[in-house]
């Protein structure tokens, strides 16, 4: 984290003095000017924090005086990068502090203006929990903006689950509200206002399962060629969930299969280290199948408990009597994102959302215990 923390670094606060001191004659910016000595052991997020609260401090005390110099910085292409991160915290705060008046509708035009200098989906969220109708009555009209930019932020910005951002908690509680934004940008012809449009929908799947499936539904029926794309992709977690909707929107109904139970390459791993498997899947039914193949790493916590995590393994199509073997090697490395933990481990499979063969593995941090190479794993 700490190369993400300087995105925000002296030279940056430098470069938004001079910029804003063009755009502002006669405003003093001492209290900006100071937040370049004092940036040091503050993550992104403080380092943001700070230099809003020096704008606050130096430009003027109410939203439309500052709105005209940030408006008036645009001019400058250097303007530009992580230092409007700040500058569009300031004009939230600035906006939200008499929110009765026109100043949050023209807050949010000033978003629109300064997200394709960065972005501006993280400020926008203060705007929506304040008052997510009055919000979004001006946003879904930016899903027809000319700036794909702007477009991507009318999905980006309404994210139930956006990373780094607040939540917005009426948007997981009112999982409609942001459908008709959905609905007017999935055949966008830009692929990132498309992709920010299938991970929105793939946020609301956490919350509201059924209501999702309707909607990928609904766009399938009135597709484009990238439909099909964003609707997998919209979907996944539901997939990798085993929605029986989700499973048979996208192709993979229920189907007559013998699963082998999975071939372990070893029944102890020692961390770091990698399990190597594979299985067989026959079509046993009369009618082709379509697969969607998955497998369950059921990990060992610090508390003796498991806590299971679904990976992708592939799609297959098999004819009436065909078979066909899967292989996969899984790391098992200690990460940020995932602490393993020593203990007794299960890999499952899940063919079209049906659990089979669960199997178990030990891993082992003690580098002195030797590899077992026995290709077999226990079931339960």
């Amino acid at each position: 984290m700490g190369v993400m923390n300087e995105l925000i670094n002296p030279g940056v606060v430098r470069s938004l003095e001079r910029i804003l001191a063009a755009a502002a004659p006669g405003h003093s910016l001492t209290r900006l000017a100071a937040t370049a000595g004092a940036l040091d052991e503050l993550t992104l997020r403080e380092r943001t924090d700070l230099l809003s609260r020096a704008l606050l401090a130096d430009l003027p005390g109410n939203y439309s005086g500052a709105a005209a110099i940030f408006r008036r910085a645009l001019d400058d292409p250097d303007f530009a990068g992580w230092m409007i991160w700040p500058v569009t915290e300031t004009a939230a705060t600035l906006a939200l502090a008499r929110k009765e008046t026109g100043d949050f509708e023209d807050c949010l035009a000033l978003l629109a203006e300064l997200t394709p200098r960065l972005t501006a989906e993280f400020a926008i969220r203060r705007l929506l929990a304040a008052d997510l109708d009055r919000a979004l009555a001006v946003i879904v009209g930016w899903t027809s903006h000319p700036d794909w930019q702007v477009r991507r932020l009318a999905s980006e910005g309404t994210r139930a689950y956006l990373p780094w951002a607040i939540r917005v908690p009426e948007i997981t509680d009112r999982p409609a509200a942001t459908l008709p934004i959905l609905d007017a940008l999935y055949r966008d012809p830009v692929e990132d206002v498309r992709r920010s449009v299938a991970n929105h929908l793939n946020d609301l799947a956490r919350h509201a399962p059924d209501e999702v499936v309707a909607t990928a539904a609904r766009w399938l029926a009135a597709p484009d060629a990238n439909t099909p794309r964003v609707v997998r992709h919209g979907l996944r977690t539901l997939l990798k969930k085993a929605h029986p909707g989700a499973l048979e929107l996208l192709g993979f109904p229920p189907a007559s299969l013998a699963v082998t139970p999975p071939r372990l390459d070893r029944t102890v791993v020692e961390l770091p280290g990698e399990l190597a498997f594979d299985f067989e899947v026959s079509n046993i039914g009369p009618a082709e199948a379509r697969l969607a193949v998955d497998y369950v790493v059921h990990y060992a916590k610090a508390n003796g408990t498991r806590a299971e995590k679904v990976f992708k393994l592939g799609t297959s199509v098999l004819g009436p009597g065909e078979s066909r073997r899967f292989s996969k090697r899984h790391a098992f490395r200690q990460m940020t994102t995932r602490r393993h933990h020593p203990g007794e481990h299960v890999l499952e499979l899940q063919v079209n959302g049906v659990r089979y063969a669960p199997t178990e593995f030990l891993v082992r941090t003690d580098t002195d215990v030797g590899r077992d190479g026995d290709l077999t794993g226990r079931q339960i």
